[in-house]
């Protein structure tokens, strides 16, 4: 139950936040590989990143890609959450004398981000595909031309082999264990911190969206980089034996991004990542902690 409740809080979230996700990948393949002021930005921020492809794509392509994004979410999330509540629920976070221990929880979240980056990396890439391709006169990056998730699937199978589905995966694995650590233990930490004040009732929701705004914070900063590599490792066009044609692997990425962006290259969409990332971990982490209140209570009552 753990696992459908976790998987459920995340698709609520995805569906308020999946625009956000679009503008983000835009943003992070802009101008790559290439120095600053060498190429045309299509998207000089967040809300100009919106207006331009509303009004080039259309307004539904601010949630292309939804599907798999849903898929993706309520995969990852669902192992990710539910291992961890699992985790937090037998008590293997807390210390003799009660309160939570920041090592424990961070290694249970990077562990338990670990397992759900592994299993849901053929959804993400797919994802990745499918939000990046646009009219030609906005387009960064690579452009595939999946006709959906399903059709993006067969195809990447058909050419590259099972092997071909988890492309990418070597750099979603950090992603995910550092942003994972960095969300979960954070937001323990800081549930008990609010709920120790006292400023809030008993068991209230405020608690727990205050300990998301404030995991949030903590998740962009430390999962950004990672984040940037990601979507320049999926989306990157492949050879005829499944290899990259622009990046080795994930420090080869960041490299070359440091040597021709700059440092802040590996920052590029922050704006954007955090406007995602933000909500996404408020509402998902408050709709998880919700749905499992909601649920321990029904089962107290049986």
């Amino acid at each position: 139950m753990d696992f459908l409740l976790s998987g459920l809080a995340a698709c609520g979230a995805c569906l308020f936040t999946n625009p956000l996700e679009v503008v983000k990948t835009r943003m992070q393949l802009q101008g790559e590989l290439r120095a600053p002021g060498t190429y045309t930005r299509h998207y000089r921020n967040v809300f100009h990143a919106f207006y331009t492809i509303g009004r080039v794509d259309g307004l539904a392509a601010l949630q292309r890609g939804l599907l798999p994004a849903l898929l993706y979410q309520f995969g990852m999330n669902g192992i990710r959450l539910g291992t961890y509540g699992m985790v937090e629920s037998a008590g293997y976070i807390r210390m003799s004398d009660g309160r939570i221990s920041p090592l424990r929880s961070t290694v249970a979240g990077a562990l338990a981000g670990v397992m759900a980056a592994i299993t849901s990396s053929p959804i993400y890439m797919v994802k990745t595909h499918i939000q990046a391709q646009s009219a030609a006169e906005i387009a960064v990056g690579h452009q595939y031309q999946h006709q959906g998730m399903l059709h993006a699937l067969v195809m990447i199978h058909k050419e590259h082999g099972l092997l071909g589905l988890w492309r990418g995966a070597i750099s979603a694995v950090p992603r995910v264990m550092v942003g994972s650590a960095a969300q979960l233990s954070t937001f323990s930490s800081s549930k008990e911190f609010f709920g120790h004040l006292g400023i809030f009732p008993k068991d209230s929701w405020l608690v727990a969206l205050c300990a998301g705004m404030t995991s949030s914070f903590t998740v962009a900063i430390s999962m950004t980089p990672f984040d940037v590599a990601s979507t320049r490792l999926y989306n990157q066009p492949v050879g005829p034996k499944g290899q990259g044609l622009m990046y080795k692997g994930l420090f080869d990425c960041l490299a070359k991004i440091v040597r021709t962006e700059g440092i802040l290259g590996i920052y590029k969409g922050l704006g954007a990542s955090y406007f995602r990332i933000g909500p996404h971990t408020i509402l998902s982490l408050l709709f998880w902690d919700q749905l499992r209140e909601v649920y321990n209570q029904w089962m107290q009552k049986r």
